[in-house]
């Protein structure tokens, strides 16, 4: 063979392994470091079991399905939010679908804005399990008002609630884990915490400093190599987060949800969390398109990102003030696209 049939044959195959990658981006639902780990990478049913797991917000949503999911790899839990019969319905679902005992799982009330009672919970977990291998940080609450119509109470409860209230739980596990020389610190943050869009800017002013907190806090804790931190950055995931979201007055909420037909499976964002748990991975976007190609947009071509979040940003306006969910449209329309 010539050396120029060589070279002809070498570029044909990258030029096919572009198009096996464009196909593959095209079709993904997580960035490709995070797919690639789900194809090649550690498995949560052999990385994760026996550990004792904490997770915030674990009475609906994406913390809901991460209990259920995690009890069925054997960890022993502590599911906390403010809903303590909520809490109960999870805990007895975990029992039912799993071989967890009573004495596995503790339901442990705890309102994230109270800071002052978050280091006695982090007593009574390290008295009920000896010790805390990962802190799940998922609770939080949304935004759906423009700034013009928000009142600056319903900035301070975002900024008490998803940034401070997880920064103060955080430092309470924190010197356990120093201690001890490992665990992982998992925030679920949003995609929001890397973009930006309309009727949700106290939202993502809340994710893009936890965003950079526990970045910062991660290049502190380089002497720990044993202790991972890392952020989940979800796109639109099927949960109660846009009907319990925040409007323009601190009291009140949006209480329709809308329809969450087009948007992630929350069983199927927390198998890629999972997934990055296992392989402890820093930072991860579970989204699909066009979201996860927004993202990936900002961050390697922020001019371009602008541009075409102003436009998707006018369409989420209109959506709002019509009474539809705010996403639904463009993205069903890249979903009929792309079927």
């Amino acid at each position: 063979m010539s050396w120029e049939m060589l070279l002809w044959l070498l570029a044909l195959c990258a030029l096919l392994l572009l198009v096996v990658q464009l196909l593959r981006f095209l079709r993904a639902d997580g960035d490709l470091t995070l797919l690639w780990a789900e194809w090649q990478g550690r498995r949560p049913e052999r990385e994760l079991t026996d550990m004792v797991v904490w997770v915030t917000g674990a009475s609906s949503g994406i913390g809901e399905e991460l209990a259920y999911q995690l009890s069925k790899l054997g960890v022993s839990l502590v599911l906390s939010a403010r809903r303590v019969h909520e809490l109960e319905r999870v805990k007895r679902r975990c029992l039912e679908n799993s071989n967890l005992k009573e004495k596995d799982i503790l339901v442990l009330p705890l309102d994230l804005t109270d800071t002052g009672s978050h280091e006695a919970a982090t007593k009574t977990v390290l008295q009920e399990f000896g010790r805390i291998d990962i802190l799940v940080n998922n609770g939080g609450v949304s935004q759906r008002s423009l700034c013009t119509d928000t009142n600056l109470d319903v900035y301070r409860k975002l900024i008490e609630l998803n940034y401070l209230g997880t920064v103060s739980l955080t430092k309470c596990v924190l010197p356990y884990m120093i201690e001890r020389k490992k665990g992982k610190i998992v925030t679920v943050n949003s995609l929001l915490g890397i973009i930006a869009a309309p009727l949700s800017s106290g939202y993502c002013a809340s994710k893009h400093a936890l965003r950079g907190f526990f970045n910062g806090l991660r290049t502190e804790l380089a002497t720990y190599p044993g202790i991972i931190v890392s952020n989940i950055c979800p796109g639109p995931v099927q949960s109660n987060i846009v009907a319990n979201s925040l409007s323009g007055e601190v009291t009140k909420t949006i209480g329709n949800g809308g329809d969450q037909s087009y948007k992630m499976a929350t069983s199927r964002c927390v198998q890629l969390m999972l997934i990055s748990m296992a392989n402890d991975l820093k930072e991860v976007w579970i989204s699909e398109h066009p979201f996860l190609a927004v993202a990936y947009l900002w961050q390697y071509m922020p001019t371009w990102a602008w541009w075409i979040t102003n436009k998707m940003g006018k369409k989420r306006i209109e959506n709002f003030k019509s009474g539809v969910d705010a996403d639904s449209s463009y993205f069903n329309v890249f979903k009929r696209k792309h079927d």
